[in-house]
Order: C-alpha cells, then sequence, then structure tokens
C-alpha cells in the first residue's frame, strides 16, 4: 500500500466518527472507544486470517499424536492470540442491520477476552448499546461496514499506524482532554530520534504518564528501523503506568496492535512504584501532566524515586488553627517528575520528557534540584519546542534528555541546548507539527554533536537520492519535490557547512558549567533561548533608506487612518437615514 494509498484509507476510515457525531447517543468525548474497539476486532480477524492456514496445518500435523495441542494453543503460538469464530468480522458484518448487532459486537470482544488472559478486561464491551439508537438501529452497522474495508492483504504494521491515527485525531477534537493520553506523534518521534533506543540485551523502557502507549510504539517502530530487526525486538520491554481506567484500556490495545511487548499497570505514580523503578530502566520516556500541585508531601518524601535529588517545597508553612490541619502538599510536582525520570535510570540509562518552560527556570526549592542535577552531569541535551504542538498546551514546552552515562566523560560539564521555536510544518490555525525531515534535520543536531558526522553524510545523501527519484507525476509536482529536499539540503549545509557540530546562532549552542555566560553564569537556567542567542536579519537598508521607508510607511498609514474616518461617517450617516433619526 503506498503512502497515498494509506492516508486516503485512514481518511476514508475517519468518517466513520462523523456517523457517530451525528446520530449515536455518547457523548463527545466517548467517540474514541467504540471506534477504536472495532479497529482492534478487524485487525484481530485480518490478522488471524493471515495464519489460518498454518494454525490448521500445524494442528492437522500434530494430531493424534503426542504433541497433539488445540486449535487455541496453536494459533496463540503462531499470531499471539486465538479467534473464536463468534469473533470474526464476517460474521458481525453480514448480521441483520438491527439493534442485536451491538449485542454480536459485544460477545465477540467478550470471546476473544475469554480466549486470550493478556486481553482480559482491555476490550471496549458495554458501549456498543448507545450505536444502535432507536431512531436509526442500523447506525453500527454502517460503521461496521467502513472498517470492513480495509483490505484484507494490509500489513500488520499500517494497523498500527491507523490506530495511531485515530488516536491522534480524537485527541486533536477533543482538544485539551485529548491531550491527556495522546502526545502528538512528530513530538514522540523527535524524542526517540535524539535517544536512538537500541533493543540488544533485554532493554526497558518506563513511562510513568503512559497515556495511551505512544512513547513504547515509537521507541519499539524505531528499533525495527535501525536495529537488527523485528525478533531483536522482541527483547525490548514496556513498562507503564496510567491512572485512568479507559486510557490504560486505549494502551493495553495499542501495544497489542503493534506488537509491543509491555505491562501497563493502572496506578497513581506519585503514590505506586509498581515496576520498581529507581536504577531499573534503560530508557524512560513521558509526557506528564504539567503544574500538578495537589501531591501530599508525606506521602512522597521517603520516597526514593523523588528525594535522590531533593523534594519541591514551601520555604513557609500556613499558620493558624484551621489551616495547620491541611496536609502540606508539594508546590509543584513538576520536579518530583523530573526526579523521577532521572532516579528511575540504571548506570547507562537515557530519559526523554516534555515539560512545561517554567521547570527550566524555577526557583526556590527546585532551583537546588536543578543545579544538583546539572553539577552531577546527568543533563545531555535542553529542547524548546514551538508552540501550538499540543492539544494541551498552547505555549511552548521544554524536552528534557538525560544521560547517566554522560557523567563520566569528558562533556560531564557541559549541555547542547537547542531553540526549535521556529522549526515546525503548520497543521491548521491552531496546531503545528515537525514533518519528517524536520525531525532528521534536528536529530542530525544531535549526532554531529556526539561526532557522527556518517549521518551527517548519509542524511545529505538521502536527499539527494529522494531528488533524482521524485515520482514521474506532473513536470510542476515533480519540480517542487526536488524544490523541497533542495530546501532541506540548503537548511543543513548552511549550518553545518563542514559537515561537523558548530554552534549556531538561534538554533543549537553547547553550554560549559563555568566562563562567561556559562551555565553557572546563567545561575543554573536551562532554558535554551538565554544561550543560543537570536538571529537579527540585516535587511541591508543604509540610515537614510531606513529613514525614508519609515517615513513611506507613516504617510500610508495617515491616508488609511483618513479613509476609515470617512467610512465611519458615512456608515453613521447611513444607519441614521435608515431609521429616520
Amino acid at each position: 500500500m503506498t503512502d497515498k494509498e494509506l492516508k486516503k484509507l485512514k481518511d476514508d476510515l475517519w468518517h466513520s466518527a462523523d456517523m457517530l457525531r451525528a446520530g449515536a447517543h455518547l457523548a463527545a468525548n466517548k467517540y474514541g472507544q467504540p471506534i477504536l474497539g472495532l479497529i482492534f476486532l478487524r485487525y484481530a480477524d485480518i490478522r488471524y486470517k493471515q495464519h489460518k492456514a498454518e494454525i490448521e496445518a500445524k494442528y492437522n500435523e500434530r494430531k493424534g499424536t503426542r504433541k497433539e495441542k488445540s486449535l487455541k494453543e496453536i494459533s496463540i503460538e503462531v499470531c499471539g492470540f486465538y479467534l473464536p469464530p463468534e469473533a470474526y468480522f464476517d460474521a458481525i458484518n453480514d448480521a441483520p442491520d438491527d439493534a442485536n448487532k451491538a449485542i454480536l459486537v459485544k460477545n465477540a470482544m467478550q470471546a476473544i477476552e475469554d480466549n486470550n488472559e493478556k486481553m482480559a478486561g482491555v476490550l471496549p464491551k458495554e458501549v456498543y448499546g448507545q450505536l444502535v439508537p432507536e431512531e436509526e438501529p442500523e447506525l453500527l452497522s454502517k460503521i461496521v461496514r467502513v472498517f470492513k474495508d480495509i483490505p484484507e492483504d494490509i500489513g500488520i504494521d499500517l494497523f498500527g499506524e491507523i490506530y495511531e491515527f485515530f488516536l491522534g485525531s480524537f485527541a486533536l477534537a477533543e482538544g485539551k482532554d485529548g491531550g491527556t493520553f495522546y502526545t502528538p506523534a512528530s513530538v514522540v518521534r523527535y524524542m526517540v530520534e535524539v535517544l536512538q533506543p537500541t533493543s540488544g540485551g533485554d532493554k526497558k523502557i518506563l513511562d510513568p504518564a503512559c497515556g495511551s502507549g505512544g512513547m513504547f510504539v515509537q521507541a519499539a517502530r524505531f528499533m525495527h528501523q535501525h536495529n537488527a530487526g523485528a525478533a531483536d525486538t522482541l527483547k525490548f520491554r514496556c513498562y507503564g503506568v496510567e491512572k485512568e481506567p479507559d486510557t490504560v484500556k486505549l494502551a493495553k490495545m495499542n501495544l497489542l496492535l503493534n506488537n509491543v511487548r509491555g505491562d501497563i499497570i493502572e496506578a497513581n505514580s506519585f503514590y505506586s512504584d509498581p515496576h520498581d523503578a529507581v536504577g531499573n530502566f534503560d530508557y524512560v520516556m513521558a509526557n506528564p501532566p504539567f503544574n500538578v500541585d495537589e501531591v501530599v508531601y508525606d506521602k512522597v518524601k521517603d520516597d526514593a524515586r523523588f528525594n535522590t535529588y531533593g523534594i519541591p517545597r514551601n520555604k513557609t508553612k500556613a499558620t493558624g488553627k484551621k489551616e495547620s490541619d491541611k496536609k502540606e502538599t508539594v508546590p509543584n510536582a513538576n520536579y518530583l517528575w523530573i526526579s523521577y525520570f532521572a532516579s528511575a535510570l540504571n548506570e547507562s540509562g537515557k530519559a526523554a520528557l516534555v515539560m512545561a518552560n517554567s521547570a527550566s527556570d524555577a526557583g526556590k526549592s527546585e532551583y537546588e534540584i536543578r543545579k544538583k542535577m546539572i553539577e552531577e552531569g546527568i543533563i545531555s541535551q535542553m529542547v524548546t519546542l514551538p508552540s501550538n504542538m499540543f492539544a494541551s498546551v498552547t505555549l511552548p514546552a521544554t524536552l528534557w534528555f538525560f544521560d547517566k552515562a554522560k557523567a563520566a566523560t569528558n562533556r560531564k560539564d557541559e549541555i547542547l541546548f537547542i531553540d526549535a521555536r521556529n522549526v515546525f510544518t503548520q497543521v491548521d490555525r491552531a496546531h503545528r507539527k515537525f514533518s519528517d525531515e524536520q525531525i532528521k534535520n534536528l536529530g542530525i543536531i544531535s549526532r554531529l554533536y556526539e561526532g557522527d558526522t556518517q549521518a551527517y553524510a548519509d542524511l545529505l545523501a538521502e536527499y539527494r537520492d529522494a531528488m533524482t527519484t521524485a515520482p514521474e507525476t506532473s513536470e510542476d509536482k515533480e519540480e517542487k519535490t526536488k524544490a523541497y529536499y533542495q530546501a532541506q539540503i540548503d537548511w543543513l549545509t548552511e549550518r553545518f557547512p563542514d559537515g561537523v557540530y558548530c554552534d549556531v546562532v538561534g538554533l543549537c549552542k553547547v553550554a560549559k558549567l563555568d566562563g562567561e555566560d556559562g551555565i553557572i553564569d546563567q545561575d543554573y537556567s536551562l532554558n535554551a533561548g538565554r544561550y543560543v542567542g537570536v538571529v537579527i536579519e540585516d535587511d541591508g537598508m543604509t540610515a537614510e533608506e531606513f529613514r525614508a521607508e519609515m517615513l513611506a510607511l507613516n504617510e500610508e498609514l495617515a491616508g488609511l487612518n483618513s479613509e476609515a474616518r470617512t467610512l465611519e461617517m458615512q456608515i453613521s450617516e447611513r444607519l441614521k437615514s435608515l431609521f429616520g433619526y
């Protein structure tokens, strides 16, 4: 399936959600559950069909021998799960278009859970009754037919893309609420591009605020593409914590659809440590909730996840009888999260997390925590993101990167700062993202900083190949494609002309701990803008030319103001004549 065909399929499938908006007796923020459940049902059907011949052959081969196994056991061995006949998609699709279809869908999902222990409690079974309203009982059938259109020869990895597309689309539609379960895929892909996770040696990744599991999925995809392959990626295991029950189900389905091994636990990460996190993980990735202010101090003060670097605390306690009865809370939990990520890493572990910009310069007790981390040498990079990248946050956020091994290198007392606020692709008026090429271009800054000049050469070669192998469509489109990739080449070569890392004003800077304008000099700030500077564009005008230009603009403004006053008088006069006063 080509990229164009996949895009059309995604768009066609998304229209199924429009059907729900029109007719379902369902709250707007609940559309995702039934749709994502049907995607999973169709996935299970197609994946099982693709392996059914092999399953039946092995079953018949062993039948009557000492190695005989049930069809269910062999199915789980071959494709990871067993699909009972009542869960076949055709059995549901071919049934009459009436209210009983909701019962069939519920029974299908219950049968899958009953026959597959790892899926127990994951699928949304109860919601489908709301998709057969009395005035339109055929609504569910219409939606089922939409997903029947997914071709049965589709690659299983594309199902994961479809699921992620729907997660992102629902998050965008739900705005702020959607941001609680979904981090934009392009941001996560950039985080993974910087981390470069490898899968050998039973690597473990933690996300203590995992939402719908996007961090795990993108990390696994990276390893499939860049490491030893699917078999080796099986050595990579994900450990997630999520406190919202419905979101836990989304995450478990996401991992199943993307063939990612993992364990998602429903819990509150501030008060529960189900994965024994301290010093236990090779990678930590997360987009935790910002600025939480109701975490009880006594419940976290003795927890090594949080107190290794210090716990944020108010300098003065409330006084007065009424106030003294209240339990002390952490003033802001941002640094609880930051400390958690750092303490969860093993000796060579790496982390990437999304954090509110305010944390980069936070004072008081947060300042002391940040200072300790900087001096210990575990913070490797700080990246300021563009605004409007998230459904829930309009202001730019910051990516923090940790590298525990860095403390033992000659880079211990330096941090790479990247200001990416001007690198983005506009999706619509209110949302932005990173394009594939922008992710690669920003990622290559990290590679060059690490001394990987070959990655830079390879990326330039990739862009040049894309120019020469542009699809032969119209001459205009071919030229646009060539111009696009030439622009990527120019972006890289203008900033890194020698193919090695160098500081670029307005983009990136390696800041030392000591020295003029160093990190100590900047009062241990981790705000990239303080270090990389701002590009001041030269407009090429002389002082006299600038004066003439400003006078001309002022004259034009005066003319427009005069015209506005004339129009204002005309409107006023016409209103008076129209209403006779």
